[in-house]
């Protein structure tokens, strides 16, 4: 059989039924033969708990302690899992981002990984144990805990794969990769394999099946992963990484997928400030997205970008700052949502965005801030017509059809 990596999201996690639910999925891999690490997230919403209880308990919130107490979430998860296993008859042990060899660094609340020794896990496994590690979490060289940011776990069961050679499964409430979320759009297909570029451009405009980041450090170290549901035996989706790997795609739209987390950014200030604002977006860890400029020289200047809402308080605080002193101003509102086509050779098809903004323009849903790759053109649209926007959009390039097929092809 061989290693394997299997990662278990918070809304696989959410009750003691779900956790053991998810046991059995890991005693069936460990039955097989299969040397099996778990990497889980914090059970539904206990992040968001935790902050709440910081909130409540101080004004003054230093990074280091929010890393500090975040960071519980997912070890009581493991630990959780670690005792389902046993319960069930799979020796199991329980850690630590630390304590499973994993060095991160950055700031506190963006962490990233930067190292991981296989040894702890290794032997571990060597000994017939099946490892239980919190994700979302390392160390850095002088032992305080760093959490990831957005995407955490992901990333952890990613790089974690990497280490170990390992195949990766990552288990969540969905069945795979959709054309569009089923939520949404009843009859969106399952996509059976997609490349992982364009899977990361899928979640970086708002698929949550996966984290972008996570995605990336697959292709880069050629992990092979496998999105599945934890609820069903669905085939899932595979996400095929490597340069083995060829795509073709009869027609160049894949997906719809939408953002509805978004807080749009408007500066305006001397240029100078143009200089600063990447670098306050990286010293907060927040992407941005949708990036527009105007003005140019020393006159003033004028920015627009995207970015997630989680957080965009923090951001309207440093760059508020940042422009008083250059005598400028900044909104930030939340009152757009993002849609976006994702696919492939975009640029070399304009025709795809002229019919795209032709649908939402005849139902009369405003349009802005469009932008365009290789693999994917987003544009912004009110918050309440999002659901809409994507509903048409799928029917538009006619995704539910049984012929609209990806085919993976490897290259000789």
């Amino acid at each position: 059989m061989g290693n394997l990596v299997q990662k278990f999201g918070g809304s696989s996690l959410g009750d003691i039924d779900l956790v053991s639910r998810a046991a059995r999925i890991v005693e069936a891999a460990y039955r097989r033969g299969d040397r099996v690490v778990v990497v889980v997230s914090a059970r539904g919403d206990t992040t968001d708990d935790l902050l709440a209880l910081a909130e409540q308990t101080s004004p003054e919130r230093p990074a280091r302690e929010i890393d500090q107490l975040l960071a519980t979430g997912e070890t009581a998860s493991a630990a959780l899992m670690a005792l389902a296993l046993h319960a069930i008859g799979v020796p199991a042990v329980s850690l630590t981002g630390a304590q499973a060899g994993i060095t991160a660094a950055g700031p506190h609340g963006a962490g990233v990984i930067a190292e991981v020794d296989p040894a702890p896990l290794t032997a571990l496994l060597d000994r017939g144990n099946v490892a239980v590690v919190a994700g979302f979490q390392g160390v850095d060289p002088f032992g305080n805990v760093l959490t990831l940011g957005r995407g955490g776990s992901d990333t952890t069961a990613v790089a974690l794969a990497a280490g170990l050679a390992a195949r990766c499964e990552i288990y969540t409430d969905v069945e795979g990769i959709f054309t569009g979320d089923p939520r949404l759009v009843p009859d969106a297909r399952l996509l059976p394999v997609i490349t992982a570029p364009v899977m990361a451009e899928m979640a970086f405009a708002g698929a949550r099946v996966m984290h972008s980041r996570a995605v990336e450090l697959a292709a880069l170290t050629n992990v092979e992963l496998h999105v599945r549901s934890s609820a069903s035996d669905a085939p899932g989706t595979t996400v095929a990484s490597g340069p083995q790997e060829l795509m073709e795609i009869r027609g160049a739209v894949i997906a719809i997928t939408h953002d509805a987390q978004v807080a749009r950014v408007l500066i305006q200030a001397h240029a100078d400030l143009a200089r600063e604002v990447f670098d306050i977006l990286a010293s907060l860890g927040v992407p941005a997205d949708l990036v527009a400029r105007s003005g140019s020289g020393e006159a003033e200047f004028r920015m627009g970008f995207t970015m997630p809402a989680t957080g965009s308080e923090l951001v309207r605080t440093a760059l508020e700052r940042a422009a008083a002193a250059h005598g400028g101003r900044v909104e930030v509102s939340t009152d757009v949502g993002k849609v976006s086509l994702v696919g492939t050779g975009m640029l070399n098809r304009p025709e795809l965005t002229a019919r795209m903004l032709a649908v939402l323009a005849g139902a009369q849903i405003p349009t802005s801030w469009v932008s365009a790759t290789q693999l994917r053109t987003s544009v912004t649209v009110p918050h309440g017509r999002l659901s809409e926007a994507v509903v048409l959009l799928h029917k538009e390039f006619e995704l539910q059809r049984d012929d609209y097929d990806i085919v993976a092809l490897v290259a000789p």
